[in-house]
Parts: C-alpha cells; sequence; structure tokens
C-alpha cells in the first residue's frame, strides 16, 4: 500500500523522478482528450472565420468605404486560401513535422486575426484574411489525422465524435455569433476573438501533440504540383463564389475560371501520379472505401452548407428575425447534433456505417421535408422539431461515414486521406452554397409569375383580396385610386413573400433528395465498420 501511494521515487542519478504506475508512464492515449480539445478549438475557430464575417461586411463597407463587390474579397479570399492548403495539409504535415506544422498554422492564424482587427484599408484586411486563411486550412484535415492517430482504435469513434461535434456546430453558430458581436461592440472584435483562444490552442498543441512516427519528410518541394493546385482549386473556388453574381456562364469570366480549373486539374492529376514526391498523392484514392467516402462528404457539403445558408434568409428576410434570435431557434438542433455524435461515438465499433448514414440521411430527408411545409405565419416553435431531426441525422452521418471511409487506410495515409475527405466537403459546401443561392433566385421568380397570372386571369381570390385591401385603404382616408395604387403595391409584396416561400420549400427538399442521392455509394464499401472496429491498419 505504502508503495503504490509514493509519488516520487530515487532515479539512478539519486535525483525525485516520479513513480507513476508503468501502466500510465507508457500510455501513448494518456493525453488524448486534451488533444483532442486542441485540435477541436483550433478547428471550430476556423469555421467560424468561414462565415463569421458575413454579417460584419455592411459595418466593415462604411467603416473601409469599400463597394459591396469589393468587401465580398474579405470573404472570398480567406475560403480560397482555405481549400488550397487542405489538400496540401498532408505533405506540409509530413515537411515540417505534425507538431510544428499544426501549431505553425495556429499561431499564423492567430496573428492574421489581430491584424485583420488592426486593419484600416481594405487592402490591408484582404491580405490578412487571405493569410488568416492559410493558417486556417491546416486545422481540419491534420486535426482530423491527428485524432486517429491519438485515441485507442477502440476509443478512435469518441475522438472524431469531439472533432464533428466542431465542424457540425462551427458553420452554425458563425453568423450568430458574429450578429452579437457587431451589435454589441464593432467588427474588429470579430477577429479578435480568436487571439486568446487561437494562443490557448497552440499552448496545447505544443505541449501534448507529438509527430507520428511513420512520417517522412519529402527530400523535395513538388513546386509544379503546388502551382497547378493552386490555379485549379483557386479558380473553382473563384468561380463558385462569384458565379450567381456574374450571372454564371453568361460571363465569359466565368467560363474563363472554369476552363482554366478543368484544364490546371487534368495536369495537376497526371503530374502528381508521375511525380516521386507528389504534394498530393492520388494514389490513396486507389481504396475504394475513401473514394465512396469522399463522394458521399462532397454530396454531404452541398446538401448540409446548402440548408445551412437558406434557413438563416427564410428566417431573417421573411419573418424579421435578427442574427441572435436566428441563432437561438438553431441552436437546439445543433445540440442535438452534439449529444447524437456523442453517443454514437461511444458506440462506433459496434455501428455499421452503412445503416447510420441511411438512417441519418432519411431523419435529414424528414427535416428538410418538415421545413418544406412552413408558411408565412410559422414561428420558432414549428421550427423546432425540424431542426432536432435535423441535427440527429447530421449526428449519425458524421463519425460512421468518417470513421468507415478511413477504414482500410495505412497509418502513413491518414493524412492524405483527411485531407481528401475534408477538401471534397468544403468544395461541395462552396457548390451547394452557390447552387442553392441562384435557385433560390430562379424559383422565387418562377413562382412569382404563377402567382401573378392568377391576378391577371382574374382569380376571384385574388380580385377579393385586393377588393378587401382597396377598401381597407380608403377606411384609412385613401382616395380610390390612392387606395388601389397601395393595395396593388401590399398585394405585390404578397406575392413575392409567397413566391419566396414556395422557393424556399423547393430548396429544402432538393438539399435532403441530394444527401439521399449519394446513398448508393454505400454499397461499394467494403464493410461499414470504422478503423476501431477493424484494428490497426499498417
Amino acid at each position: 500500500m505504502a508503495a503504490t501511494l509514493r509519488p516520487l521515487a530515487r532515479g539512478a542519478s539519486g535525483d525525485l523522478v516520479a513513480a507513476w504506475p508503468p501502466a500510465l508512464a507508457d500510455d501513448p492515449y494518456r493525453n488524448r482528450y486534451l488533444i483532442a480539445i486542441a485540435v477541436t478549438l483550433a478547428s471550430v475557430l476556423e469555421l467560424i472565420d468561414t462565415s463569421i464575417v458575413n454579417v460584419a461586411l455592411p459595418d466593415m463597407m462604411g467603416n473601409l468605404g469599400a463597394t459591396l463587390d469589393e468587401i465580398a474579397w474579405v470573404s472570398t479570399g480567406y475560403i480560397i486560401a482555405n481549400v488550397i492548403v487542405i489538400p496540401m495539409s498532408g505533405w506540409l504535415s509530413a515537411y515540417f513535422g505534425r507538431r510544428k506544422y499544426l501549431a505553425g498554422s495556429i499561431m499564423l492564424f492567430v496573428v492574421a486575426s489581430f491584424l485583420c482587427g488592426a486593419a484600416h484599408t481594405l487592402v490591408e484586411l484582404v491580405v490578412f484574411r487571405i493569410v488568416q486563411g492559410v493558417g486556417g486550412g491546416a486545422l481540419l484535415s491534420t486535426a482530423q489525422a491527428t485524432l486517429f492517430e491519438s485515441f485507442p482504435p477502440e476509443e478512435v469513434g469518441i475522438g472524431q465524435a469531439i472533432f464533428g461535434v466542431g465542424v457540425m456546430v462551427g458553420p452554425t453558430i458563425g453568423p450568430t455569433l458574429g450578429g452579437w458581436i457587431v451589435d454589441n461592440y464593432q467588427w474588429p472584435w470579430i477577429f479578435y476573438i480568436n487571439v486568446p483562444l487561437g494562443i490557448l490552442a497552440a499552448i496545447l498543441v505544443l505541449t501534448y501533440v507529438r509527430n507520428a512516427a511513420h512520417q517522412e519528410r519529402s527530400r523535395t518541394v513538388d513546386v509544379a504540383g503546388i502551382a497547378l493546385l493552386t490555379t485549379c482549386i483557386g479558380s473553382l473556388q473563384w468561380m463558385l463564389e462569384r458565379g450567381e453574381r456574374n450571372d454564371w456562364f453568361e460571363s465569359r469570366f466565368i467560363v474563363t475560371l472554369l476552363v482554366v480549373s478543368i484544364a490546371s486539374a487534368v495536369l495537376l492529376v497526371w503530374r502528381e501520379l508521375t511525380a516521386k514526391e507528389p504534394v498530393i498523392d492520388f494514389r490513396v484514392l486507389k481504396s475504394r472505401q475513401l473514394t465512396a467516402g469522399v463522394l458521399i462528404a462532397a454530396m454531404l457539403g452541398v446538401a448540409l452548407y446548402g440548408s445551412v445558408f437558406v434557413l438563416p434568409l427564410f428566417l431573417q428576410q421573411l419573418h424579421g428575425m435578427t442574427a441572435w434570435q436566428t441563432g437561438k431557434i438553431i441552436l437546439p438542433g445543433a445540440l442535438a447534433s452534439a449529444v447524437t455524435m456523442g453517443i454514437v461515438g461511444r458506440n462506433a465499433n459496434r455501428l455499421d456505417a452503412r445503416l447510420t448514414v441511411t438512417a441519418g440521411s432519411l431523419l435529414f430527408l424528414l427535416s428538410m421535408w418538415m421545413l418544406s411545409r412552413l408558411t408565412l405565419d410559422a414561428g420558432a416553435n414549428d421550427m423546432f422539431w425540424p431542426l432536432i431531426w435535423r441535427g440527429t441525422g447530421l449526428g449519425l452521418i458524421f463519425v460512421p461515414l468518417t470513421n468507415a471511409t478511413m477504414a482500410d487506410l495505412k497509418t502513413e495515409r491518414l493524412a492524405q486521406g483527411t485531407g481528401m475527405f475534408n477538401l471534397t466537403r468544403q468544395l461541395g459546401g462552396s457548390l451547394g452554397i452557390a447552387v442553392m443561392a441562384t435557385l433560390l433566385v430562379r424559383f422565387a421568380a418562377q413562382h412569382r409569375v404563377a402567382l401573378v397570372s392568377h391576378l391577371a386571369s382574374g382569380d376571384a381570390a385574388s380580385m377579393a383580396r385586393l377588393s378587401a385591401l382597396t377598401q381597407g385603404m380608403v377606411a384609412k382616408g385613401a382616395s380610390l385610386a390612392v387606395a388601389k395604387q397601395q393595395a396593388l403595391a401590399l398585394l405585390d409584396g404578397q406575392v413575392m413573400a409567397q413566391a419566396n416561400v414556395l422557393a424556399f420549400s423547393r430548396i429544402y427538399l432538393l438539399c435532403g433528395l441530394l444527401l439521399c442521392a449519394a446513398l448508393p455509394l454505400l454499397f461499394v464499401f467494403k464493410s461499414g465498420k470504422g478503423r476501431g472496429a477493424m484494428g490497426p491498419v499498417h
């Protein structure tokens, strides 16, 4: 008993040293939860900054004297830099060492955040946002690969669940947090808030994260591969960001970006398959499980980010809610997602991803169907259960899908695999936002034409509504001629609002159906079990 209570013992040199039980001292996973907190915190900051600036753009325009097109680069520059770095993160992690690269990226993100807040001109702000995006690009893929190796095989699902909560909640709370900060402070604080949290994450990474033993540093730098990757992903992301504003392929500029992206993609694949030390190892896609998983991740990005994009618009534009009110409505669904991921993570080894992803996708479809039935009279209570089902569905998808996608990868290929997974999800998200924004405008225009045709054809119900509005205006003292004009204007506004409701309804259903359309890819999976259930892959 005395031996077990004695915390110190004499070492060979005579100095006092810790006498922990051998099992604890030799446990390579003993700091796994601190590592999970560190890398997830960094990832959440990166994801929040993708969307937090959107609500502050009007304030930035006034403060910096910028136009809407100019201020849009504050968001576009960050995202382009981000998606370019994501697929390179596996190579960069090996080149610099995972610990240094992760901590260095966090500190670059922190310094750039401070400089963004302190920027006095638009050029300064855009440049520092691009630097911030370069730092943030490392955080998702490197963090996920780190967690796969920081948890024992039987607990891999728990680590991915912790990370998954951040990935799902981050994009959701970004606009809400940004709205609260702008309302109560000034826009620079959306950047300054990253500084203390980022420093904490960097300290934890430097203290507890270790380099991967299997990683070998490249002897050469694939300059051509990096240049082609930058051109390909940068052009594609730029096209997605500016497509709607430039009327898509009616614009020569957008067509040029598409051609450049396709051509550079072809050259990139050829270059990386022939290079001895490629910056992106496309050979990792020989794993059919990984290939199927990243395609599902792309569709998940389209559906998730598309629905996340349109819901705040629905609540704020049609129901007049503030960003803070919107956040409070969305929060229960985010909590449902977190709770579900926790439960799924603890039972990951017993679950088959093919079943949980299917169940989650069907719940997501149910949620989108329920949202599609909302009207202008809908309130917060009407949105509670649809968002709970959406959160639960996403919780059932993320951890099992991630685990099963990486199941048969060798440990040294995990960083490349997570890079592919996160890149496709992010690009899918960008595509989802771009497509849904375009369709929302077009669907609303189509429904407006259909509704107006009822007025033009003398529809009895429409004429009765117009007459009632006219009489109401006359009762308020307007002349008959003025009352008719006011009634027509009011009815036109009601028609446009109803057209938007119908457009949102179609968008919700489309998001749900797109995710379910990816389910046949699950048949490609050799197994629905994750790495923990299959044991380490060497």
